[in-house]
C-alpha cells in the first residue's frame, strides 16, 4: 500500500544531461529522458512523474531542465504547473539545479522537506519505493542530510558507493561513513559481500532549510548567486537576475560540494531502497532490461518498431530506432543502434565508452549529431 501524501513534502526531479551512453539515440537536445524507454509508450521522465504523484500534489512536484528541453517537459507533463517548471539557462550540474530548487522551495512553502529523484530511472516496485521514500522523510525529519542507497543485486564498476556503519537492513536509518567512487571489480565485490555498502543513485530527502545552511557554509559560491536568484524568482526581476547570475554559479556535483563532506561530519545519513532500480545507464543494461528475445539476441524498439534478423549471430542487442530491416549474420557480442541521421556498432563490453565518440565527434564538428 502507498502511504498517505505527506503535505510537508515536496519532489524536485532534475531532468538534465544528454545521456551520452546511449548515443545516438538519445541527444543532447531530445535526451534519454525524453524518449519512451520504460516498455511502454510513457518516457522515462512521465514514468518518474507517474510514480512520484502519488508522494506530492502537483503543486509541490517541481522539474528543473536546460532551456533546450522546457517545451518537451511541459508538453510531456500538462498536469505539471508552469511555475514548477525551474528552466536553467546552463547547465551547471547537480549542485546548481538542486540548490536552485531547494531555495525556491524554501521561500515557497519555509521548513519544507525536499525529496530529489533523476528523470531517467526506473522502478519495479512503487510501492515498496514509496515505503523507503516515506522512511527517508522520517529520518530528514530528525535532522539528517538522507540518501536512498540502492541494495547491491551484484559487483558494478559503474556506480559509486556508500559506506555504511554496519549491515545494512530494510527499513532501518543509519549514517554513511563516506561516499566512495566507481571501484574496480575486484573491490566492487568485497563492497558487495560486505553487506555494509549500498549503490549511490543520486537520491536525496533533506529539510530544505538544513540544505541551504550546509551548502552556504561549504560552499557559498554556490550558494550565494543561487539564493539571490531564488529571491527574484517569483518576481518580474528573474530572467534579469537569472541571466546575470546564473553564469558564475560554479559547475560541481551535489556529492562533492555538500554530501561527501557531510558524511564526513557524521550528518548524513541513509535507508536502504529494494525497489528493483535501474538507471539504464548503457545500451547493454537496457537490451537485459528491456529487449524482446531473438534468436541472436535482444531487440529493443524505440519509437515505431523495425524488423530485425539474425541468422548464425549471438548475444547481439539491436535497437532499430529508424524504419530500416537491421539485420546480422555471423556476429557475436554486438550492439547494433540504427537512427534516422547515424549509425552505431559497438562491441558490448564497450558500452560504457559510447560517450567517447560524442566527444570525438565534437572535436570533429559534428555537434548537429550530438
Amino acid at each position: 500500500m502507498t502511504p498517505p501524501e505527506n503535505p510537508e513534502l515536496h519532489v524536485v526531479v532534475p531532468a538534465g544531461g544528454s545521456g551520452t551512453r546511449l548515443w545516438p539515440v538519445s541527444r543532447a537536445g531530445n535526451p534519454k529522458f525524453l524518449h519512451p524507454l520504460t516498455g511502454t509508450d510513457r518516457s522515462l521522465l512521465q514514468a518518474t512523474y507517474d510514480r512520484l504523484a502519488p508522494l506530492a500534489s502537483p503543486e509541490r512536484l517541481m522539474v528543473v531542465t536546460g532551456t533546450a528541453h522546457a517545451a518537451s517537459v511541459a508538453r510531456q507533463l500538462p498536469g505539471l504547473p508552469e511555475r514548477n517548471i525551474l528552466v536553467e539557462p546552463l547547465a551547471r550540474d547537480s549542485c546548481a539545479a538542486i540548490a536552485l530548487a531547494a531555495a525556491v522551495i524554501a521561500r515557497r512553502s519555509p521548513g519544507a522537506i525536499m525529496a530529489s529523484f533523476a528523470a531517467d530511472h526506473l522502478i519495479a516496485d512503487t510501492a515498496e519505493f514509496a515505503a523507503t521514500v516515506a522512511r527517508a522523510v522520517d529520518g530528514a525529519r530528525e535532522g539528517h542530510l538522507m540518501t536512498i542507497g540502492i541494495s547491491p543485486t551484484h559487483p558494478e564498476t559503474g556506480f559509486g558507493y556508500l559506506r555504511c556503519t554496519e549491515p545494512v537492513r530494510r527499513g532501518v536509518i543509519q549514517k554513511v561513513l563516506e561516499f566512495k567512487e566507481k571501484p574496480d571489480l575486484d573491490t566492487a565485490t568485497e563492497y558487495v559481500e560486505s553487506g555494509s555498502y549500498l549503490w549511490n543513485a543520486s537520491m536525496f530527502v533533506w529539510r530544505v532549510d538544513l540544505f541551504a545552511a550546509e551548502l552556504e557554509a561549504r560552499r557559498p559560491d554556490v550558494a550565494e548567486p543561487v539564493n539571490a536568484i531564488a529571491d527574484a524568482w517569483d518576481t518580474d526581476r528573474r530572467e534579469d537576475v537569472l541571466a546575470e547570475l546564473w553564469p558564475t554559479v560554479p559547475k560541481v556535483a551535489v556529492e562533492y560540494a555538500v554530501m561527501e563532506p557531510a558524511a564526513e561530519e557524521g550528518k548524513v545519513a541513509t535507508v536502504p531502497g529494494d525497489f528493483g532500480w535501474n538507471d539504464i545507464g548503457d545500451f547493454a543494461a537496457l537490451g537485459e532490461l528491456l529487449g524482446t528475445e531473438t534468436d541472436g539476441g535482444r531487440t529493443v524498439a524505440v519509437g515505431e518498431a523495425a524488423p530485425v534478423v539474425h541468422v548464425d549471430s549471438e548475444g547481439v542487442i539491436a535497437v532499430p530506432s529508424s524504419r530500416r530491416l537491421l539485420a546480422t549474420l555471423g556476429v557475436q557480442d554486438l550492439i547494433i543502434v540504427d537512427t534516422e541521421d547515424a549509425v552505431l556498432v559497438c562491441r558490448r563490453d564497450r558500452a560504457q565508452d559510447i560517450k567517447k565518440l560524442t566527444e570525438v565527434l565534437k572535436e570533429l564538428g559534428h555537434t548537429d549529431r550530438v
